[in-house]
This record gives structure tokens, C-alpha cells and sequence, in this order.
């Protein structure tokens, strides 16, 4: 198939991009590089543009004609977006809706979207299932909660078909090494607890030690990128062969502890690191965890890396590449 991948030079969608050509695909890679890194797109064509510019979209569609859309072009970070929510509600529903919009006039059916387990707020229990009511707490989680009824009526009016992956925290790398997590700033458990243990930062902060879990510390629920990416490869083919729009919790459904991310760390490299103990943030739940069973049910969807301390090897091993990489760089 010819897949436009929009965000595809970012840490998801760089990874959807090598998997969809080791499948086989042929693969567009549209991002304006404002997060993402061009050297992170291993293959295909790079197209360097942005979502608000609709001319290039129609340019874009008029000489690729691709037959399906997958998204991970959105900003991520709830921090920043309940400080500048305009720039959140301009990039995450403004330039979706003239992604949508160019597919309606180029006429293009299939829609794979990342949203976010955002999108249910403050759990009302756990594990968080598709009819867990969605109240989301930020306007990173309203801006993808937005998109998804949108999706809604755009089927309705238009025809466009599509699938929203919820996901949880996504986390790892490819396991080749070739691939691995890169924000600027970095904002995730597994890599700041990395890169503490590799002198790139000088500690690691673990927000509150008085939440109602065994160790105190929150619990979140982890999926490896390449999961995550199997995950929609599989869900396109379900969404093009049946026709039917779905929505899809994408985690393991088991749950581990700050302290305990930070533990296998220690454990998977053989090193230290200094640990700060630091206030609650305000909005951070006790316990996030998926139950992933329409998931695995209708899509045949078996992670293949579950396991904490494979997930933190597989960055870890990512991150080292990385590191000699530029000090390659640096030398030359």
C-alpha cells in the first residue's frame, strides 16, 4: 500500500516508518521537523511541510495519492499545553482538521490516529476500559478527545473511515538500536532515569512518595513502540478490509511503579543513580492501566515485548548508539 505517515520523523512515527517499509509499503513521510529528526526516517520519501500549509497537503495528495493516513503529528506535552493551550488546540485540532479535510478532497478513506489515554482523565477505575467515561484534564487530553468525535461525524458526512489508538506510555526502542526515544526536552520515566545513569542529567526527580500504591509512587502501564506500531499496522488492515471505525486502548494491562522503573534500570544497566524526592504534580493519578482486550480480541493483537526490563534494555542499548554516534560526530 502507499501510506502517508504525517509525524514520521518523530519517536512513534519514525518507528511506524521502518516497520511499514520492512513490510513492504511504499511510505511518504510528511513533518515539519519542529520535534521530529530527519535522520530518523530510515527510508521512503521525506516531504518537509506543515499541517497549516493546505496548498502543500493538496500537492502532497495530488502526487502520492496515498491510500491511507496515519497521524502522529501531534505536541505531546500536558505541561506545556495547560500553559499554551492555543498552540496545542492550533496544532492538535486546527492542523488535524486540514489533514482531514485534504483527505475528503483527495477523496482518501483510511484514517490511523494516535490519540492518548488522556482522553479519561482523573481513572475512575482501573483498568481503564473503551467505556470508561472520557473527562480529560488538560487540553492535551481535550485537543485528542476533540479529534476523536470529530472522527465521528467526519465518517458520518464524509465517509472517512478510521481507527484511534489510545495509547498509554509508550516507551523503548527498536531493538536493532537504529531508532531510539529523542525529545527535546525530555519528558519520559525511562529515558530521564537513562540518562541520569549516563551523566546526561544529574539526577532523576520522582514526584510524590504518598500515593495510595504499595510503594507509594505512581503506577503507570508501558508499551514498547514496536507494540504500539504492530498495533496499527494491524489495525489499517482490520480498518481496510472491514470498513469499520474503532477505538483501541493500547497497553499491556499491568501496571509498574516509579520506583519500580528505576529499580530495573539499575538492574538492566549495572548502574546508579542519584534520585531526588520532589512534591506531587498536580493531576498525576494514582494508577493508569489499560485493559487492552478489544485490542488483542479483535485485532490479534499480542504484545511481543511486555516485560519492564526488556523495554528499558531495548532504550537503554538505543541510547548508547546514540551517544557514541555524536561523540563520532563531535571527533570528525
Amino acid at each position: 500500500m502507499k501510506i502517508l505517515v504525517v509525524g514520521g520523523a518523530g519517536y512513534i512515527g519514525s518507528h511506524m516508518v521502518k516497520m511499514l517499509l520492512e513490510q513492504g509499503h511504499a511510505v511518504k513521510t510528511f513533518d515539519n521537523l519542529s520535534s521530529g529528526f530527519q535522520d530518523a526516517v530510515l527510508g521512503g520519501d521525506f516531504i518537509r511541510g506543515d499541517l497549516a500549509d493546505q496548498a502543500k497537503l493538496d500537492e502532497v495528495f495530488d502526487a502520492h495519492q496515498p491510500d491511507a493516513v496515519m497521524d502522529f503529528a501531534s505536541h505531546i506535552r500536558v505541561d506545556e499545553s495547560v500553559k499554551h493551550p492555543d498552540k496545542y488546540y492550533f496544532n492538535n485540532v486546527s492542523n488535524t482538521l486540514n489533514l482531514l479535510n485534504a483527505m475528503v478532497r483527495h477523496e482518501v478513506e483510511y484514517f490511523i490516529f494516535s490519540s492518548s489515554a488522556a482522553i479519561f482523565g482523573e481513572p475512575e477505575y482501573v483498568p481503564i476500559d473503551q467505556a470508561h467515561p472520557k473527562n480529560p484534564l488538560n487540553p492535551y487530553g481535550r485537543s485528542k478527545w476533540m479529534i476523536e468525535q470529530i472522527l465521528e461525524d467526519y465518517e458520518r458526512a464524509y465517509g472517512l473511515k478510521s481507527t484511534c489508538l489510545r495509547y498509554f506510555n509508550a516507551a523503548g526502542a527498536d531493538p536493532s538500536g537504529l531508532l531510539s526515544e529523542r525529545h527535546e526536552p525530555e519528558t519520559h520515566l525511562i529515558p530521564l532515569a537513562l540518562q541520569a545513569i549516563s551523566g546526561k542529567r544529574g539526577g532523576i526527580c520522582v514526584y510524590g512518595r504518598d500515593y495510595d500504591t504499595p510503594d507509594g509512587t505512581c503506577i503507570r502501564d508501558y508499551i514498547h513502540v514496536v507494540d504500539l506500531c504492530a498495533a496499527h499496522g494491524m489495525a489499517l488492515g482490520r480498518l481496510m478490509a472491514t470498513g469499520l471505525s474503532r477505538r483501541y486502548n493500547l497497553g499491556n494491562g499491568q501496571g509498574y511503579s516509579v520506583q519500580e522503573v528505576i529499580d530495573a534500570a539499575k538492574r538492566v544497566t549495572g548502574y546508579k543513580m542519584k534520585v531526588i524526592d520532589g512534591p506531587r504534580r498536580p493531576g498525576d493519578p494514582a494508577r493508569l492501566v489499560a485493559d487492552p482486550t478489544p485490542a488483542r480480541e479483535e485485532l490479534g493483537w499480542v504484545p511481543a515485548y511486555p516485560d519492564l526490563e526488556t523495554i528499558i534494555l531495548h532504550a537503554w542499548e538505543s541510547l548508547g548508539v546514540r551517544l557514541l554516534s555524536e561523540r563520532k560526530r563531535r571527533v570528525a
